[in-house]
């Protein structure tokens, strides 16, 4: 079994943190249009986007590894915790979280950045997103990660995150 894993709240834009990876909600196309995905296209330039779609469309539950432009990660990790059915669906929220995490290894990721999947397109709530995110980090993250920011827009997103942390901790 790994060790704990560090998991820290941060609100801005995901784009503009200083990370091993950047990993963001995408639709089963992979084009960036809404939310944390627009703002890394728009930050790291188009080219991103390019090299998502070349690799789609992928079903939910998947994730994709592109290059980071121009970013300051050198790394985005695009998953698909919501479908073009715009269902709620847990297990392919954990499932793009553990696609996510999975390109840890082999890109030897130890700090990424990850915003709240699944609540694209209003899918989740934030708090539903929450609690499943930070479950499914704790029960899948492995070396060499070290650490994972959570990337959030909004305070009400950044209570929703440090309210799940808590409650995970109580439950341990």
């Amino acid at each position: 079994m790994a060790g704990p894993i560090e998991i820290d709240v941060w609100q801005g834009e995901i784009a503009e943190l200083e990370v091993d990876a950047l990993v963001v909600g995408s639709s089963e196309s992979l084009f960036m249009t809404t939310g944390a995905a627009a703002s890394v296209k728009r930050h790291g330039g188009t080219e991103i986007e390019s090299a998502a779609v070349a690799q789609g469309p992928i079903e939910p539950g998947r994730a994709v590894v592109t290059a980071g432009g121009h970013l300051a990660a050198p790394y985005v990790i695009h998953a698909v915790a919501v479908g073009h059915d715009r269902r709620a669906d847990v297990d392919r929220l954990g499932a793009a979280v553990r696609a996510a995490l999975a390109f840890c290894e082999p890109l030897r990721l130890h700090r990424i950045a990850m915003a709240p999947l699944g609540t694209e397109y209003g899918a989740f709530r934030i708090e539903e997103a929450a609690d499943l995110l930070v479950a499914a980090v704790v029960a899948a993250a492995a070396p060499p990660l070290e650490s994972i920011v959570v990337a959030v827009a909004h305070p009400n997103e950044a209570r929703a995150v440090v309210d799940a942390l808590a409650r995970h901790r109580a439950s341990v």
